[in-house]
Formats: C-alpha cells, sequence, structure tokens
C-alpha cells in the first residue's frame, strides 16, 4: 500500500473503505532476518529472559516532529522478527501524520516440545520489561524523553497479537489501543476492569483453524459481557493473514488517538462506552449507544460511525 493511500484514510469513512478494498498486505516469512536497520533507525537488544531466548527491536521516529504523543508498537507472527516494519512506509506515513514513535518487535522463545505455544506472549513473565526497558533505552538515545512514559498503539498478527492483548492484561495504563489478530494461544481469559477499558479490536478470519476462531471469539465475549470496549471484527474470507485487518487497525487508531490523549498529568483519557458505538454481530448493522438500552444481542463496540462502517464492511465481505 503506498503512502498516499494511508493519507487518504485521514479523509473519511469512503477513504477507508476505499482503501480497505485495494490494500493487501506482503508477510515476511518466519524465521526471516529483518532487512539491515535504515538512516535513523535505532537498535536493542536484550539479554535472553525468563520466558524468551530473543528480544531485538528496531526504533524509527520521524524527523523535526517535535514532543512525540506515542509509539506504534509492531509485533509479528509466531518468533517472526518483525524490527523491519519499522521502517515500513505505511506504517512511517501514518506516525508521521499523528507524531509516533515506531517500535518493531523480534522475540524468539526458548525451545521447547510445544512450538505452537509461544512463552514469550506471556508478557509478565519478562518479555514485556524488555520491551519498556528498550523502550526507555531509545528515549534517551533519541533525545525524546518524553518515550519514556508515552502510551503505546499495539499492533500484532498471530502471536504478536497474542503479546498484545497479554500486555494490556499486564500493564493496561501504558496502552491507548491494541489489535489481537488471529491468535491462537493467550493466558490470560477475564481481564482486570482496567485492562477492559483500553479500546480494542480482535480480528478473525473467517477460514482461519476453528480453534483460533473459538479462542478470540471466547475472549471477546467473555471480557465484553463485563464492559470491555472492544470490537470483534470477522473477515470472511480470510484465512491466517493480515487481509484488510491492518487498515481497519489504521482507522481505529487514529480516531482512538484524541480520544485517549491529554488526561491530567499526561495519563490516559477514560472512554465512554454512551459515545461509541454498537455493531450487532448477527445481523452486521451499527446503531449508536447513546442513551439506549445495553442490547441483548452480541455486539461490538466501536468508537466512531467511521470505524464503524469500515467494521459492518469487513463484516459482510464486501469490496
Amino acid at each position: 500500500m503506498s503512502a498516499d493511500v494511508v493519507r487518504r484514510i485521514t479523509c473519511g469513512a469512503s477513504a477507508v473503505i476505499a482503501a480497505v478494498a485495494i490494500c493487501s498486505l506482503p508477510v515476511r516469512a518466519q524465521g526471516a532476518a529483518a532487512p539491515p536497520p535504515g538512516p535513523g533507525a535505532l537498535e536493542e537488544v536484550a539479554a535472553p529472559g525468563n520466558n524468551y531466548q530473543t528480544a531485538e527491536f528496531r526504533f524509527w521516529a520521524p524527523k523535526d516532529a517535535g514532543a512525540l504523543q506515542g509509539i506504534a508498537v509492531l509485533v509479528p507472527g509466531s518468533n517472526g522478527d518483525g524490527r523491519g516494519m519499522a521502517e515500513d512506509t505505511v506504517w512511517q506515513s501514518f506516525a508521521t501524520i499523528h507524531r509516533l514513535a515506531l517500535v518493531g518487535c523480534h522475540f524468539k522463545d526458548k525451545p521447547h516440545p510445544q512450538s505452537f505455544i509461544e512463552a514469550y506472549v506471556n508478557v509478565s513473565q519478562g518479555s514485556g520489561q524488555a520491551l519498556i526497558a528498550a523502550i526507555d533505552s531509545f528515549a534517551i538515545r533519541s533525545a525524546h524523553p518524553e518515550l519514556a512514559a508515552a502510551p503505546f498503539l499495539m499492533w500484532g498478527m498471530s502471536a504478536g497479537g497474542q503479546f498484545n492483548y497479554e500486555f494490556v492484561a499486564w500493564k493496561p495504563e501504558r496502552v491507548a489501543a491494541f489489535v489481537v489478530n488471529k491468535g491462537g494461544i493467550y493466558f490470560t481469559a477475564l481481564a482486570s476492569r482496567e485492562s477492559r477499558a483500553v479500546p480494542g479490536m480482535l480480528f478473525v478470519g473467517g477460514k482461519d483453524l476453528e480453534s483460533r476462531i473459538w479462542t478470540i471469539s471466547g475472549l471477546f465475549a467473555v471480557n465484553r459481557r463485563g464492559g470491555a470496549l472492544w470490537a470483534l471484527a470477522t473477515e470472511p474470507g480470510a484465512a491466517h493473514i493480515v487481509g484488510q485487518s491492518r487498515d481497519v487497525a489504521l482507522a481505529f487508531f487514529e480516531d482512538i488517538l484524541p480520544m485517549r490523549l491529554g488526561g491530567p498529568g499526561g495519563t490516559l483519557k477514560p472512554v465512554a462506552e454512551k459515545s461509541g458505538f454498537t455493531g450487532d454481530l448477527k445481523t452486521k448493522t451499527f446503531t449508536a449507544i447513546g442513551d439506549a438500552k445495553p442490547p441483548t444481542e452480541p455486539n461490538s463496540w466501536l468508537p466512531t460511525e467511521r470505524v464503524a462502517r469500515a467494521w459492518q464492511t469487513m463484516e459482510t465481505g464486501k469490496p
């Protein structure tokens, strides 16, 4: 996707739908090394920890942006090297528009018998602290001290989404919004009240493994019942791929940022559930919440009409 497409995402619902319709995202092969860092990129490497063998990070920030207001944390699939994502032109364009830093991550497990269970996604056991320590170092090295306390927008695919979910469960105060994306293994079922207040989108592929669909749908159901400001978004024709999820997530992140930034003392502002929309998972329609009674049908929480329309387009499989 070109940087021009990302710019069009900022222009309204029709641009989001157009971007969703025309874009696809190549997925780096698992085990492939990231390309060498480009000009201005910084790297950090953590020593092996309790729940990971490898933790490597790449940082990028727009030039002459002044104080930055957040960090997009980009985490790839199982044991993948996502450092190159920090130099993806789509993410760089988005970061430039919204004065964000980018941090691409590479986590790798220690060898163990059940490799489909990624231990590093259980962030409270050490990998989460490795990320925070790397960002603290980047804040100093990049002369952006504000990043040491800056909120995260967390994007991830498969195990990357698992990492995001568990990070929100561990340190919800640090996350402005997050994405779960077709992952299969999670360590937390009912998240805390504070974690449920962090806006999120949970993506499933209609042609993915049923175990992944059931797992993510179950996480959504139990937490949404507890008031989670989360949406379940199904792409009917997608298997275990990124598909349209990044484009919908970009619109979601963009609309959430002004709602969350600017709290007292630099904290994140809470979002009122009634300010958003509900998406009916059966009828694939959405309505403004306002003072309406809580719906009795399964529903997604969506922050704006623009995001609701993008969600509806994905759910109905329309171009």
